[in-house]
């Protein structure tokens, strides 16, 4: 697949200097709701044996917004090794109790990704460490519930490969899990992508609403140039956006490619990223014009990393403060078009958020309860995980989990309601106390 380099167009991006950040009125600044608890576990995280190793905790929480204001929330019990799903009303209350969704205490199951269809059909994806035979273990599967998330079907196996799924390599000894990712598309199709550890990106895709797929195929990667952190959006009349990076490479480029055939073909990918600088982890979004919005972090050499924010071909503008350090940046885009981006900071203790609502990025605050965790926070199979969702209305949810080595963990769940000015307009958010 040929790449252009920066300064050509691919439906609309371009690279330009980062652009100051322009504060937005008090008056657009969320209200932040109190924390929902969503899971608790033990402080186990013993040395890696395979399938074999003693784990004992709650991690990798994600959500996504059901219609009608109900979020459904996933995470992963180690204990257990299994995929957990429950949904809460528009209160923050829980609906029934967690629902299995993984069905695989023999292996552990990690990173879920969740992607709600316009009829409700809820989707789940995650890697689940199969071990048949390659170097690494992992194998990609998915599941979809047709009753907003009560029950679930029969996981399906999408890649049932020997590569390693799921992994995203940095290095021959560095990577990260959770290299997966899930869209919806409003006509019912569902796209799936990934990579593995050997260094292929692949996609799969399903025209019938998630209840089975095509075969895989194989988009980019090699061996010497390992594809990383696959990011999907999918618009209207068969437009799917496909972002990733790559490892073994310290000056790695966002590459970003569009399909306008429901992700069948892709055109050639152009490179977003600063010389002499690491990007990774991208996220994208589209809003209701069919813009692409696209978020990522970089490093260059020792210093800390930032987060960058691209959009519509304009701009790309640096959205962290350098000296304090960011990464595993979450994307999210309402029906409103506010753009909402968070990250971690990079001592792990605790998350920022940032958001512009046309007029251009306010300065980023801390989310408040953010930061509540003993030990470690974030998840432990790396950066790539979801975190962010946001509603039609602009209702914002994050969710953070954190290890306390031998004391215990959790995962919890942050939501915000939108700006006073428009609360007549939000049905189904509760006022904070």
């Amino acid at each position: 697949m040929r790449i252009h380099r920066l300064g050509r167009l691919l439906a609309g991006i371009v690279l330009l200097a980062a652009l100051p950040a322009i504060p937005a009125p008090a008056s657009r600044a969320l209200s932040w709701l109190p924390v929902v608890e969503i899971a608790r576990g033990g402080g186990t995280k013993g040395p890696w044996r395979q399938n074999e190793s003693h784990y004992d905790y709650v991690d990798d929480g994600t959500a996504v917004f059901l219609p009608g204001g109900a979020l459904a929330v996933a995470w992963v019990d180690q204990r257990r090794k299994e995929v957990l799903l429950r949904v809460l009303d528009a209160h923050g209350k829980p609906r029934g109790e967690p629902v299995d969704v993984s069905r695989s205490p023999a292996t552990f199951s990690w990173m879920p990704r969740l992607a709600s269809g316009e009829d409700g059909t809820l989707h789940v994806l995650w890697q689940e460490i199969i071990f048949s035979g390659g170097s690494h273990g992992g194998d990609i599967l998915s599941a979809r519930s047709l009753d907003g998330g009560r029950t679930f079907s029969e996981p399906l196996n999408l890649s049932a490969s020997r590569g390693g799924d799921g992994k995203g390599r940095l290095s021959r000894a560095i990577w990260s899990n959770g290299s997966l990712d899930i869209a919806a598309g409003p006509d019912g199709s569902v796209i799936a992508a990934w990579t593995e550890y050997d260094g292929a990106l692949w996609l799969a895709r399903s025209r019938n609403k998630g209840r089975s797929f095509l075969a895989p195929q194989r988009i980019a990667g090699t061996a010497s140039s390992p594809a990383r952190g696959p990011a999907l959006a999918v618009g209207d009349g068969g437009l799917v956006w496909l972002a990733w990076t790559v490892g073994e490479d310290a000056d790695a480029d966002i590459r970003v490619a569009l399909s306008r055939d429901g992700g069948a073909s892709f055109g050639p990918p152009v490179l977003l990223g600063a010389p002499g600088a690491r990007a990774d982890a991208p996220r994208l979004a589209l809003d209701r014009s069919g813009r692409l919005h696209l978020t990522y972090m970089e490093r260059a050499g020792k210093d800390a990393a930032v987060i960058r924010y691209a959009r519509d071909g304009k701009d790309l503008r640096t959205l962290s403060t350098p000296g304090r350090g960011a990464t595993a940046p979450q994307l999210a885009v309402d029906r409103q078009d506010r753009v909402h981006i968070t990250w971690e900071g990079a001592d792990r203790k605790g998350m920022w958020h940032v958001v512009d609502a046309g007029a251009g990025f306010g300065r980023p605050s801390f989310i408040p309860g953010s930061g509540d965790a003993q030990g470690r926070s974030g998840s432990q199979q790396g950066i790539l995980g979801s975190k962010l969702a946001v509603n039609v209305e602009g209702a914002v949810a994050v969710v953070n989990s954190s290890l306390d080595q031998g004391r215990g963990s959790r995962v919890w769940l942050m939501r915000a309601r939108p700006p006073e000015e428009r609360l007549e307009r939000v049905k189904g958010i509760e006022p904070s106390s």
